[in-house]
């Protein structure tokens, strides 16, 4: 492997591309498209475009998750930080533009930044970029799917890591779900590691609904965008015209449900597969499961950490938790 204890090598940040050693996408996506229901799992949302998309929802003043989980970041950041310290191997799951890890960097003066994401070439130029702001620090790319499996590779330092999992990306895993992939980046962290996790929690049905179904449609725009990248991926002929955005809240179950829904009837085709959908057809792309403070408690606590500290935006409608081995 290269090193990268000099300066000179910290400027370009190595990239190692793990996905051969995950699911096949285009095996998983056939699965996916083929069960009854038909659904297509939400890491296939972030292609190159569907990862500015969502940039894009960031910004939006129907979904105010990003702006408050970075409020708490803001407030509790020296809090955080002297409970973490200095010097952490900073690892960031879903790193997307690196942008909410990058914000700490001051705080926690991190001896290597790790970025984790599915999305192969937009974190490569996320990551060029980061390089060029912090050419002392020691950066690495990795591209996986880390909800199938984490694995890092040899050249991610063992000792003091932290792991980052922001923007209530947690909320995409049904609970037993959630459960067993903490317990997964619990073992990856080692003895005195930590988990910084950012959870939406339970609030209005009326500003939740908003919040994935707004009036810009942007939300709709990077639902229907998941076709054409699974168009690309299984080289199927969905025709996005043919579909329309679908989002609510179910209080039943506390989760965001997501869908895209056939306009009329629909046949898809690829590689020697057909699929049927009537007028009204759904395809479910993504949950996104809201906690209470409680809640989220118990999840890390059952996962095997050992202390858990949370930190709340003024309305209580957004928790940051930090978590230790």
């Amino acid at each position: 492997m290269v090193p990268l204890d000099t300066k000179a090598r910290s400027r370009q940040p190595l990239f190692v591309d793990m996905r051969s050693e995950t699911v096949e996408p285009r095996a998983e996506l056939a699965a996916s498209l083929l069960a009854e229901p038909a659904s297509i799992p939400p890491k296939y949302f972030y292609d190159a475009l569907g990862s500015r998309l969502f940039e894009a929802i960031c910004e939006l003043p129907e979904y105010p998750l990003t702006r408050t989980e970075r409020a708490v970041f803001d407030t509790f950041a020296p809090e955080i930080a002297a409970q973490v310290g200095r010097g952490c191997v900073l690892i960031d799951l879903g790193a997307g533009n690196c942008e909410k890890a990058e914000r700490l960097f001051g705080w926690l003066a991190p001896s290597q930044y790790v970025a984790v994401d599915i999305a192969a070439d937009f974190l490569r130029q996320r990551l060029d970029l980061v390089a060029g702001r912090h050419p002392e620090l020691a950066i690495i790319g990795v591209a996986q799917d880390f909800t199938a499996k984490l694995e890092l590779p040899p050249p991610v330092r063992s000792g003091k890591r932290l792991f980052f999992y922001p923007g209530s990306s947690i909320g995409n895993f049904a609970p037993d779900a959630a459960l067993d992939f903490l317990a997964r980046v619990r073992a990856a962290s080692g003895g005195g590691g930590h988990l910084l996790l950012g959870v939406d929690l339970v609030k209005d049905k009326r500003l939740l609904d908003l919040a994935y179904d707004d009036p810009l449609g942007v939300t709709a725009a990077f639902n229907l965008n998941v076709l054409r990248n699974v168009n690309s991926l299984l080289k199927s002929d969905f025709e996005v015209a043919d579909w329309r955005h679908v989002a609510f809240f179910d209080p039943q179950t506390s989760r965001i449900e997501m869908h895209v829904e056939a306009r009329r009837e629909v046949v898809v085709r690829w590689r020697g597969a057909i699929r049927r959908f009537a007028a009204g057809d759904r395809i479910h792309t993504e949950n996104s499961y809201k906690y209470t403070p409680q809640q989220v408690q118990s999840l890390l606590e059952r996962a095997g950490y050992d202390d858990v500290r949370l930190y709340l935006d003024d309305a209580s409608g957004f928790a940051v938790a930090l978590a230790t081995t």
